[in-house]
């Protein structure tokens, strides 16, 4: 589902962090067995077991950064925002280029509506790694809220060029478009996808914002009552325009 997060007393949607990429996995070549036996019980669902692996590893060494990588994916899992990001900056302490805590840390701070503290991580995470996906779409997005739109579009596009078939990115690209005037380009991407009787309902709240956008409020709120409930349906409309209003 799409989740919107207030910023500057306007409704932006957040779509990335929902749905639109996957989150990135710890990837720790030659690990411990602790290493592993945590990236298992993330894997599994088991975060507190995980949470308990990595804080014995810490106890024997405060510095290590893979451990404080999974306490901070741990801690999120939990629940606890907090916490996670203290894990986080502690290992980019260590290592300001660790990816998994930049990216968790950058996510965050999308969250909170700190675009530009999440541009910055990305940006980072991207020095050492600049074709990552996921984290080229979380910049787009960064990008996005803070109204760079053509910046964001240029990045969506390259994806796009690298993988034609990047879902994450034409999903994106979509969004960016409706969010700087072009929902009917929006629509047009978006409408096969999500009209499919098949589709995720988040697909079809992504299609309902471009419809709404693009002066179809009718159509898309027959198709957020697909999943929503008549309240929730009429909460997401009323935030489409507060969208819409925010960014004319």
């Amino acid at each position: 589902m799409t989740r919107m997060t207030t910023i500057n007393g306007g409704w932006i949607a957040v779509l990335l962090l929902a749905a639109c990429s996957s989150p990135r996995s710890p990837d720790v070549r030659g690990g411990t067995a602790g290493v592993d036996v945590a990236d298992a019980a993330l894997s599994g669902g088991m975060p507190d077991t995980a949470l308990n692996i990595t804080r014995s590893m810490l106890q024997s060494n405060p510095r290590d950064v893979a451990a404080l990588e999974r306490q901070g994916t741990a801690l999120e899992q939990l629940n606890q925002p907090d916490a996670a990001m203290e894990a986080w900056r502690r290992a980019l302490a260590v290592d300001p280029a660790a990816a998994v805590a930049l990216l968790g840390l950058g996510r965050l701070e999308l969250s909170r509506g700190s675009a530009v503290d999440a541009e910055h991580s990305f940006t980072k995470l991207l020095a050492g790694e600049p074709n990552d996906a996921t984290a080229l779409n979380d910049l787009g997005v960064a990008l996005d809220l803070q109204g760079r739109h053509d910046a964001a579009q240029a990045i969506y596009g390259k994806l796009l060029g690298l993988d034609p078939n990047d879902r994450a990115a034409s999903v994106n690209l979509a969004l960016s478009l409706s969010l700087s005037g072009q929902a009917g380009r929006s629509v047009e991407i978006l409408r096969g996808p999500g009209s499919q009787p098949g589709a995720a309902p988040r697909l079809r709240q992504d299609l309902a914002m471009a419809l709404a956008l693009s002066g179809n409020p009718r159509e898309a709120e027959k198709l957020l009552l697909t999943d929503l409930s008549p309240g929730d349906a009429a909460a997401a409309l009323a935030g489409y325009q507060a969208l819409d209003a925010t960014h004319k």
